[in-house]
């Protein structure tokens, strides 16, 4: 995430994913302001005036209305996140029928083997981690193995982390947005050597993205 305090999405689906935390942000501070505001009514509204006894507020045991709105408000706000996240999860998590590039993720102790399919293999080493070259604007296809124990496929510029467990692949589309490196690394404990478990991603424009795997193809 490089420090940044809020999210700056790199694909297309972390851009659905980052408007996802901000409504539920909006949201939460939305409703965080009303209860801070009827706190601070009460408090200064009711306060007590120097060592005089004021009249009590008004007193009551039960408002139906008042009661069935502070139940069905809160319940409809919280449907209507679950609603909107459900979508935005079905939305990262749907496969194009045909995508672009695809490539075999193969994850073990303590590295990475990056496979494109009808193009180069890449592999690094603890010197020198591995990088994932991925073209701007396309769709890439990610299918992501484990040779050994679990492990984790996590980008935090992609707002994406994905378990690599051994015997269960998985596929997962990717739409870089905007051009760059970022951080990969392992994001499950998987052995004596998982700290030094990283990877980069390195998105560049179609064009050098060809020659690149035009470069690497053996």
């Amino acid at each position: 995430m490089h420090g940044q305090m809020w999210p700056s999405p790199a694909t297309a689906q972390a851009s659905v994913l980052a408007n996802d935390w901000l409504l539920f942000g909006t949201a939460g501070l939305a409703v965080a302001v009303i209860v801070w505001g009827l706190i601070l009514f009460s408090v200064f509204r009711w306060r007590r005036k120097g060592q005089t006894e004021g009249p009590l507020p008004p007193q009551f045991d039960s408002n139906n209305p008042l009661e069935i709105a502070w139940t069905a408000i809160p319940l409809l706000i919280v449907l209507a996140l679950f609603v909107y996240t459900y979508r935005a999860e079905a939305d990262v998590e749907r496969l194009a029928p045909k995508p672009d590039v695809i490539v075999d993720v193969n994850a073990y102790q303590w590295n990475w083997t990056f496979a494109y399919q009808g193009g180069p293999t890449v592999q690094g080493s603890f010197a020198d981690p591995p990088q994932l070259v991925l073209p701007l604007g396309e769709t890439v296809r990610i299918v992501l193995t484990s040779s050994d124990v679990d492990h984790a496929f996590w980008v935090p510029d992609f707002l994406f982390k994905r378990d690599a467990i051994p015997g269960h692949p998985t596929s997962f589309d990717l739409n870089p947005s905007k051009l760059g490196t970022y951080l990969g690394r392992c994001a499950e404990f998987c052995g004596f050597d998982h700290a030094l478990m990283d990877f980069s991603v390195r998105v560049v424009s179609s064009s050098d993205f060809n020659r690149w795997r035009s470069a690497h193809h053996t």
